[in-house]
């Protein structure tokens, strides 16, 4: 108890507690539709094109959170484009988009007017830092947590159904383009908001290993979604904490974490496999499709009674015991997605 009220004493470890809380929830609030559509490491991309935002912020002088934030939601809209054109150049374009991005930004770093002291400050932005969290950049990673927060969230359903099956989604009306570039660029204020506290390298592990953890015990997707992001918060501000006694790099101690959490649920999800399967007799392939981590089953859809025009979609009857995943031809069938 001293160590934490030592801790909670230090102005700076108040202020990396509460950006530590604000990413544990944007992460795996992002993250989630990332799985889902089997885009685990667009995070890790978009972390290496932000690389460019934080080298021009030096440059000129102005916040490389900001300039960062320009410059990754660019990225991402490129990124969201090439993909939905399905060329398959595509991931050619990528690779040169990603690590060409981060080759200019160590390239404009370099030639920055603080140049020679900027080597602590590249640490902090690419493995992240408790003493570089500032009043500044709170605010800036508050204002932009709340955003991810409130669209995905609030958009929750709309973009599952676009997750779970764009070609179905378009057919009961819904946005898909637009709701694709808006998760996109939410994906890429994620990583602008999580690069002090985890790092740009460790961006993408935050969203997608705590969501990999809950689904192995989960069956919905918003089980899954609640279950991610309480994790994300357990795992950052235990990795913050641990950072601070132990006196390594925080962003390494919540990714850690993060994993040891995935290995103990991994151990946890089998017995509980077994138990369903005795109280619903249903097999246990079927219940590791409809609750782990394939990603295009793993989490049920019922979206037609909100995304859809055909009134007919919401009113299918519920089947008891674990959900299945929907044929090819009848997206709506498919598992329900929980209240």
């Amino acid at each position: 108890m001293t160590g934490l009220t030592d801790m909670l004493s230090y102005d700076f470890m108040q202020r990396a507690l509460l950006a530590a809380l604000l990413v544990g929830i944007t992460a795996p609030a992002v993250g989630v539709y990332l799985v889902q559509r089997r885009q685990a490491l667009m995070g890790d991309g978009i972390g290496h094109v932000a690389l460019t935002g934080v080298g021009l912020g030096l440059v000129f002088q102005t916040s490389p959170v900001w300039m960062a934030v320009l410059v990754c939601v660019v990225a991402a809209v490129i990124m969201e484009l090439v993909r939905s054109r399905g060329n398959q150049r595509g991931d050619i374009a990528l690779a040169m988009l990603f690590y060409g991005g981060m080759a200019c930004g160590r390239l404009l770093i370099s030639k920055a007017p603080s140049a020679s002291g900027t080597g602590g400050s590249l640490d902090s932005y690419l493995w992240g830092s408790i003493l570089a969290v500032d009043t500044g950049d709170l605010v800036t990673i508050g204002v932009l947590g709340a955003v991810v927060i409130a669209v995905t969230l609030g958009l929750r359903r709309q973009f599952f159904a676009v997750c779970q099956d764009e070609e179905f989604a378009k057919v009961t009306g819904v946005p898909v383009r637009l709701l694709n570039l808006l998760l996109a660029v939410m994906a890429a204020v994620t990583v602008t908001v999580a690069m002090r506290v985890v790092g740009l390298l460790l961006v993408s592990a935050l969203m997608v290993v705590p969501v990999a953890a809950a689904q192995l015990l989960t069956r919905s997707f918003l089980a899954t979604q609640m279950l991610a992001i309480g994790l994300g918060v357990l795992v950052s501000l235990g990795g913050v904490a641990t950072s601070y006694q132990a006196d390594v790099p925080p962003g390494s101690a919540i990714v850690l974490l993060a994993i040891a959490v995935f290995a103990v649920f991994s151990v946890l999800a089998a017995p509980l496999a077994r138990r369903r399967h005795r109280g619903t007799g249903t097999p246990d392939t079927d219940l590791r499709e409809d609750s782990t981590t394939d990603s295009t089953t793993d989490i049920g859809s019922d979206v037609g009674s909100d995304v859809g025009s055909d009134g007919d979609a919401g009113a299918r009857p519920a089947i008891p015991g674990p959900a299945k995943a929907a044929a090819p031809h009848d997206p709506v069938g498919s598992a329900r997605l929980a209240q």
